[in-house]
């Protein structure tokens, strides 16, 4: 389990993270979001012993890293996927990590064989493409077969293939009880990968919940009816003052409503329905919501819109 308590990082007068207190616990996947600058690799850095934080403590299963006797038999993490001396073979790089933490050799190969590397586990790591680079760095976190792992924007360039099985290696992780906190910019694979959300922005916390409920939290409810009595079905609607958002042949969208409402307006006049779905937001269009006055740079047309001035 990971504890962050008050954790405030300050550099000079710029405050990357303030008073942020969360905790991940084992058996799920805990996603990391913030807009760019939200202070998210700051924290983990953090967490993991790289940056001292400026007030505030993270205990991982109840110590401070550097208590840590053995730190990769604890917690795992990939930050940089390109942290590997470029001339050394991913065997060898992964050799040198377990001697230093008294992990045995044959570990490196059951490692290698999890990430599927094995067939070029003696190539130089200079050689490798960015999907094996992060295969290479899951193979680095797993090597003390630590209950904690870390993952900082690990599905970053990564093909389809290559994200659907990072995907999958983490929940398989998370199944297993053990705790994964991963960070990413890409929102429709965190809606398909975290059980668990930390959100923040501008190096303070938005939200901590459920993924479902962070979205259900963010926006407005929406339901799509479908109906031969489409137009029966939205003068009667209308007069009840729900307000239908779109047409089209016999489906309608109604805003603001749920699925018991449209069903029993419909009851109550006879109209028969052929569909009747409620429909909810997307985590991107929740975290645009939710992180709207915490990002660090806009564009000319957002900048735009919240200052109401015409384009």
């Amino acid at each position: 389990m990971i504890e962050a308590t008050g954790l405030t990082k300050r550099y000079g007068s710029k405050v990357a993270v303030h008073d942020l207190t969360f905790n991940v616990k084992p058996g799920r996947v805990t996603g990391f979001l913030g807009p760019n600058g939200a202070g998210k690799s700051t924290t983990m850095r953090m967490i993991l012993g790289l940056d001292r934080p400026t007030s505030g403590e993270v205990r991982i299963d109840g110590k401070r890293y550097h208590e840590l006797k053995h730190p990769l038999r604890t917690v795992g993490a990939l930050l940089d996927a390109k942290w590997v001396h470029p001339n050394r073979s991913a065997r060898t790089h992964l050799l040198w990590m377990a001697k230093s933490n008294g992990i045995p050799a044959k570990r490196v190969d059951e490692v290698l064989g999890l990430v599927g590397l094995e067939e070029v586990a003696r190539r130089r790591a200079g050689g490798f493409s960015l999907g094996m680079s992060q295969r290479l760095g899951i193979a680095a976190a797993l090597l003390g077969d630590p209950q904690i792992l870390l993952f900082d924007e690990p599905v970053n360039g990564l093909d389809p293939e290559g994200i659907h099985w990072i995907r999958r290696f983490m929940q398989g992780l998370a199944e297993k009880g053990r705790t994964v906190f991963v960070s990413s910019h890409l929102l429709s694979e965190m809606a398909l990968t975290a059980q668990e959300l930390v959100v923040i922005g501008r190096g303070e916390l938005i939200a901590q919940c459920s993924t479902q409920q962070f979205v259900d939290n963010a926006g407005s409810q929406a339901v799509l009816v479908r109906s031969p009595g489409a137009a029966q079905l939205q003068q009667a609607l209308g007069s009840r003052g729900m307000k239908v958002r779109s047409t089209v042949g016999d489906a309608l969208v109604i805003d603001d409503v749920t699925t018991e409402q449209v069903g029993e307006l419909a009851a109550q006049h006879g109209i028969v329905l052929h569909e009747l779905t409620a429909q909810r937001g997307s985590l991107e269009d929740a975290f645009i919501q939710l992180t709207g006055n915490a990002v660090e740079y806009q564009t000319g047309a957002v900048a735009l819109a919240d200052s109401g001035v015409a384009r």
